[in-house]
């Protein structure tokens, strides 16, 4: 959500290619090289999208045969591809890395810490910047990762800030300004707690799913209730030592064997 695919996409797609699969990387509606006005806006059944609109793409290629299609969703992606298999049975096999249910994320914050008033708040303030907004007023921006770090920064602000704020994952795309990479837009932001991906997950069903969290992983809650809720076949990995970002990048950390075995299996 809000990374873009020069980010972990591509890494992704590149070591997926390296063990035989057609891979294809794409930027979300509204962010990086895809179009989408205005930039950086919250519409997450048209995120859902991008992920058929990928398989409208790939199953229309002479070299792919379009019953073995499968996804890999990161962080917040991966709610969105959940979202899209659910009425998309194109997509064979789904694979989740370091989730984000972007709409319980939003609706609850991690481990349930944001109160029903502070959400109250949250929307309140959102539907004001529409009137400003609506005026020609400046476009407001929320959330995604903070600028600076310094001694007062929370664990999960620095781990992120040392991914997109540094060179180790940093990209701005040229629709964009580095000011605004990776935040929403402060009035759309609230339609994601209208967003339920996990709801009839167990729909998917018998199509396989895995789902890959790591063991110090900030956002591991969200892999487990999907785990939980999801029909068989199933599968949660959890990644001895990793954070949520370190399976941004960290090749070392990524478990590729469990990938590659899980789409071989799925997609023969």
């Amino acid at each position: 959500m809000g990374a873009v695919k020069e980010q972990s996409s591509n890494l992704y797609a590149t070591k997926m290619a390296e063990q035989g699969f057609v891979t294809l990387s794409v930027d979300l509606a509204f962010w990086g090289e895809s179009d989408g006005q205005p930039r950086n806006a919250v519409a997450p059944e048209i995120y859902s999208e991008t992920f058929s609109a990928a398989a409208d793409y790939l199953g229309t290629r002479s070299f792919v045969d379009r019953n073995r299609i499968g996804v890999i969703g990161i962080c917040g992606s991966g709610s969105f591809s959940i979202s899209a298999a659910k009425i998309d049975p194109r997509l064979k096999a789904i694979a989740t890395v370091s989730m984000y249910d972007m709409g319980a994320a939003n609706r609850h914050a991690l481990k349930n810490s944001l109160t029903l008033e502070q959400r109250k708040q949250i929307i309140a303030e959102a539907a004001e910047q529409r009137y400003v907004e609506f005026l020609g007023g400046e476009t407001k921006y929320t959330s995604g990762t903070v600028h600076e770090i310094n001694k007062n920064s929370n664990p999960i602000e620095i781990e992120f800030y040392e991914f997109y704020r540094t060179p180790r994952g940093e990209f701005t795309p040229a629709s964009s300004s580095p000011l605004h990479t990776t935040h929403p837009t402060l009035s759309g932001n609230t339609k994601f707690m209208n967003f339920y991906p996990f709801n009839d997950i167990e729909t998917i069903s018998p199509r396989p799913m895995m789902f890959i969290a790591g063991e110090n992983a900030h956002s591991i809650e969200f892999s487990e209730d999907a785990y939980k809720r999801a029909g068989e076949p199933k599968e949660l990995v959890i990644v001895p030592g990793a954070g949520h970002v370190d399976l941004y990048d960290r090749v070392g950390m990524i478990p590729w064997d469990k990938l590659t075995a899980f789409f071989k299996k799925n997609l023969k």
